[in-house]
């Protein structure tokens, strides 16, 4: 059930002390308003740099005033947030921005460490990412969408405005008479979030006004079934091996198959197959009755391949081309 702004900082418990990410937006700066008036001396202030845009020293300077007159501490981190090729802005932008939080977190362990960061995503957001990764054809993990609460860098993150709709946020920030920045990308229709914050959500909103607690329901199952997903697959692949076995695998159903792979490659390998790349590599698996079936497909950055009775990994030889790769050593 959508909550509201007041209702949900009171069910924030967080350990102190407590990071707070500051854009400079609206949202992050009713969070961190919110915190460091429950918490005095508790809260200090993370803003990162992404210096894509002009507007963002201007971000900087807010930031830095609001938190003077907060007398809350504000630490700035620089980064270089420019994507690889083929990476998206707000995928470069959201890692950056990530590995800077780690890095001031494991900064302060030689001083009084940080125990918490809570970050000021709500649940007009939620529903984006639900969207988005509908739109991608995702899996349970991708419609699990954003989680409340997470271990990271060997803190504990917190988003606890998901439950809190965008526009009483707003509301509750323009009742404390302080005012925020505006991100000029955020009315950019080029990028497929503010496309669906602009168009979609009003629609949404006209037609299922109760679509960000349905939403959130469907991002909480798809949550348990991911969670479920993965204890199934370390039982799996503790039965099939590290590397897998041919022979363990095709005891699995195709489904469980699917699922094991899927975990071994992410978890060991850093890479996800994708729909077509798992159909072929689960085809390839059933096919493999005899000792001179060989199996090498593509997936990621590198190679699924047969070697003997398992199957293994190869990275892709840096000169290599995605599309006339040389056969890996067998």
């Amino acid at each position: 059930m959508t909550l509201s702004f007041e209702a949900a900082l009171q069910a924030f418990a967080p350990e102190l002390p407590l990071a707070v990410g500051l854009s400079g937006g609206a949202d992050s700066t009713a969070l961190l308003l919110a915190c460091a008036r429950r918490w005095p001396g508790q809260v200090r202030a993370l803003h990162v740099h992404h210096g894509l845009q002009a507007a963002a020293d201007g971000f900087e300077r807010h930031c830095a005033a609001l938190c003077e007159s907060l007398q809350v501490p504000l630490t700035v981190q620089r980064v270089d947030a420019r994507g690889l090729p083929g990476q998206s802005p707000e995928d470069a932008a959201r890692q950056a921005r990530y590995q800077a939080f780690d890095a001031v977190v494991q900064a302060s362990k030689a001083q009084a460490a940080i125990k918490s960061v809570a970050i000021a995503q709500h649940a007009d957001d939620q529903a984006e990412t639900l969207l988005l990764a509908l739109s991608r054809g995702a899996g349970v993990a991708g419609l699990a969408a954003m989680p409340g609460r997470w271990h990271r860098a060997g803190v504990v993150w917190h988003r606890p405005l998901l439950r809190v709709a965008g526009a009483d946020v707003r509301r509750w920030l323009l009742a404390q008479g302080v005012g925020w920045v505006e991100d000029p990308t955020n009315s950019d229709e080029r990028y497929t979030r503010n496309r669906i914050r602009a168009q979609l959500l009003p629609v949404l909103d006209a037609t299922f006004p109760a679509f960000r607690d349905t939403f959130s329901r469907s991002a909480s199952h798809a949550a348990e079934a991911s969670e479920l997903l993965h204890e199934l697959a370390v039982l799996d692949l503790a039965q099939v091996g590290l590397p897998p076995t041919l022979q363990a695998l095709q005891a699995l159903s195709p489904a469980r198959q699917a699922n094991v792979l899927r975990h071994w490659l992410r978890q060991t390998h850093h890479t996800t197959p994708t729909a077509a790349q798992m159909a072929e590599l689960l085809g390839q698996i059933e096919a493999c009755s005899t000792r001179g079936h060989q199996i090498r497909i593509k997936v990621g950055r590198g190679w699924v391949v047969r070697c003997g009775a398992t199957l293994d990994w190869r990275d892709l030889p840096a000169a290599d081309g995605a599309d006339s790769p040389r056969p890996p050593p067998k």
